[in-house]
């Protein structure tokens, strides 16, 4: 028996499909970007079903870490050699930074690929992820799991537009606030851009 896609497929990249193009906002940072080629990287945009709803699956790195310090991020970072490619790399990291095995994960598809400014080319994996599984924050990346509201995140009235300069360079960033975090930079842009998958696929 043919298996039903889950309905956040159709407005994502196919798993078999890793999305090729350049980062959609790598104009943007033109001139903010360090020397060099951008380093891969991949996330897991982790959906958690629960009779009252959907929730997407965040973390607080810790204080210490060199880069993106105290920031709302997903689950991720660099895809090593040993990985194949970013789908082992985002579950490998979840499993790291939450304590949730691959063997809990439904793999869904992509979102387009972005560019951060510390010169990361990262690919968001949305995936299911097992709600009986317990989300164990790792102390030494991670400061706290927590889970927001998927309807939250997708209502556009939730998105705020604030400015903000960098380098003497004035630019426009997307924010969220959930329970006393401030969701922003390259977390929130994703998110958007799955808002807008699925608004594509909804008209």
């Amino acid at each position: 028996m043919k298996r039903t896609p889950h309905p956040f497929a159709l407005a994502l990249h196919p798993l078999h499909a890793v999305p090729a193009a350049p980062p959609w906002n790598l104009s943007q940072l033109a001139d903010l970007m360090p020397e060099g080629p951008l380093r891969p990287a991949a996330v897991l945009v982790g959906l958690r079903e629960h009779a009252a709803g959907t929730a997407v699956v965040l973390t607080r790195r810790h204080d210490a870490l060199r880069l993106h310090a105290g920031q709302i991020s997903f689950p991720g970072g660099r895809i090593d050699a040993a990985d194949g490619g970013p789908l082992v790399a985002a579950l490998r990291e979840t499993d790291e930074e939450v304590g949730v095995p691959a063997k809990a994960i439904e793999p869904l598809g992509w979102l387009d690929p972005y560019a951060t400014i510390t010169g990361f080319h990262v690919l968001p994996l949305v995936a299911r992820i097992d709600p009986r599984r317990p989300l164990l924050a790792n102390p030494q990346e991670v400061a706290e799991a927590f889970e927001v509201p998927l309807d939250f995140l997708l209502d556009p009235a939730n998105a705020r537009d604030v400015a903000i300069e960098w380098r003497g360079q004035q630019r426009m960033l997307v924010e969220f606030h959930w329970g006393g975090h401030r969701i922003w930079g390259a977390t929130a842009a994703m998110l958007v851009n799955l808002r807008e998958r699925l608004q594509q696929v909804a008209t």
